[in-house]
């Protein structure tokens, strides 16, 4: 699975320029993890460097997020941001490119892109264009006494990441000897990460030899979005969740991802995939356990990423039984997935896929986890519904009614994020219905802030 790399403690600036009591304490803890902060010095220089700029992911989700930290005052006042690729383009035809997906202020839209520039140069090895990276890399540093940070993001397939790594390796990975005891480098990488298990683990390896693993992150975008973050608080922070979590009330779990568009014209990337590699093994994934992993010792990255791995080892392989697989064909006007001429003829990689997942320990045993993806669906979403018993006796009318009416808890990531609690009630004192009772939906004033 995808998942968040080993984190590298971040240190913070003593207003003095010596480090914080992080790093002088830690011949007392008995571990790092006793003592986890997630700050960063604000007197940083910060490069970013977004390899693979001119691609769908780069401007649809890496700089948009970028601008969002922005916009949001998390970015240090000494950014500079620098995307790279083999197109032929200029910074104009960058800012172009960007302008149309950073939804915000036009003054702070210009200012943010105002920090952008554009090189362009291949991902061999041995491109002179990371020379050129390097350069402006360390002009940019040119700042009396202050650390520096590298942040390099490969928004590309994973099978250039080895050659990629070994240009960034070579000519960017190094500050020389005047190195700041506190400046660091970062390399962040995107799913999916291989094929399969052999060339995931190939994969680690050979990135493994050029950067040690406190400077690579594995990352999965899902993890960032707000619900996704909101699972932890809302199961550990309130404890009317932990007495129904469990086996005994929950009768399953569905997790949905639905895209109303196809490949548009992205199939030759897609097809290499498929929807399970896509979105499957990564994006539900990470929920599923989220949902379903037991409560961390703490809130540090490594003790969450271990209950998330014991539950992940409890789920025994998917056979063919569990599982549904389709590909889209054309309607509505719109053409067929074999009908994209980025396609391969005669393709077998499915567009749509369900499995049904069981977890093999006390909390889970018997309640079948559903994740559901798909292209060219009805509607664009993401849903998590949890499902709850039908009650033991059926007292308000015949079983197959309440089985086909029970308690829900459902949680939307996209689009629009809420959480609905789903009750059976009775109507006008002749007949049950649900009532669905909204918890928290997100409103946005006039000013711009946003309130729960």
């Amino acid at each position: 699975m995808a998942a968040v790399a080993q984190h590298a403690p971040v240190l913070d600036l003593a207003p003095d320029g010596h480090t914080s009591n992080l790093r002088k304490s830690r011949s007392s803890m008995a571990s790092m993890r006793d003592d986890w902060q997630c700050n960063v010095a604000t007197d940083i220089t910060l490069s970013i460097v977004v390899l693979g700029a001119s691609g769908d992911l780069a401007k649809k989700k890496t700089f948009p997020a970028l601008f969002a930290l922005y916009s949001q005052g998390f970015l240090p006042c000494a950014t500079q941001i620098t995307g790279y690729a083999r197109s032929k383009m200029d910074d104009a035809g960058l800012k172009e490119r960007l302008q149309p997906y950073l939804k915000g202020d036009a003054d702070l839209v210009q200012k943010f892109l105002d920090q952008c520039t554009y090189m362009q140069g291949d991902y061999d090895p041995d491109s002179p264009g990371y020379a050129k990276i390097a350069k402006a890399v360390q002009e940019w540093e040119q700042q009396p006494r202050c650390p520096a940070g590298r942040l390099f993001y490969l928004a590309l397939p994973p099978y250039v990441y080895p050659q990629v790594c070994k240009g960034l390796a070579k000519h960017c990975r190094d500050f020389g000897p005047d190195k700041h005891p506190n400046s660091w480098v970062r390399v962040i990488v995107e799913k999916p990460f291989g094929q399969d298990l052999e060339t995931s683990e190939e994969l680690a390896n050979q990135l493994g030899a050029l950067f040690p693993e406190d400077k690579l992150y594995r990352i999965d975008h899902y993890l960032g979005k707000e619900l996704s973050q909101n699972l932890l608080v809302m199961r550990w922070a309130n404890p009317i969740f932990g007495a129904w979590w469990n086996r005994h009330y929950i009768n399953n779990v569905q997790i949905s991802f639905k895209e109303d568009f196809g490949t548009q014209g992205r199939g030759g990337y897609f097809d290499s995939y498929g929807i399970i590699r896509d979105v499957i093994q990564n994006h539900l994934t990470q929920l599923l356990a989220l949902i379903a992993m037991e409560c961390p010792s703490s809130s540090h990255p490594d003790d969450i990423r271990d209950e998330k791995c014991k539950v992940l080892r409890c789920i025994p392989p998917v056979g063919i039984k569990d599982c549904v697989l389709g590909q889209y064909t054309a309607g509505n006007g719109q053409p067929g997935y074999l009908e994209d001429p980025t396609v391969p003829e005669g393709s077998k990689a499915p567009t749509y896929a369900a499995c049904r997942l069981h977890i093999c320990n006390d909390r889970w045993a018997g309640v079948p986890f559903v994740l559901r993806a798909g292209k060219a669906l009805n509607e664009r979403s993401v849903v998590v519904r949890i499902q709850l018993n039908a009650p033991p006796v059926p007292l308000f009318g015949p079983r197959s009614m309440h089985n086909n009416m029970r308690d829900e808890f459902v949680l939307r990531l996209q689009p629009g994020e809420f959480t609905l609690v789903c009750l059976l009630l009775l109507w006008r004192t002749s007949r049950l219905f649900l009532l669905g009772v909204l918890l928290s939906k997100r409103y946005r004033k006039a000013g711009g802030s946003e309130y729960m």
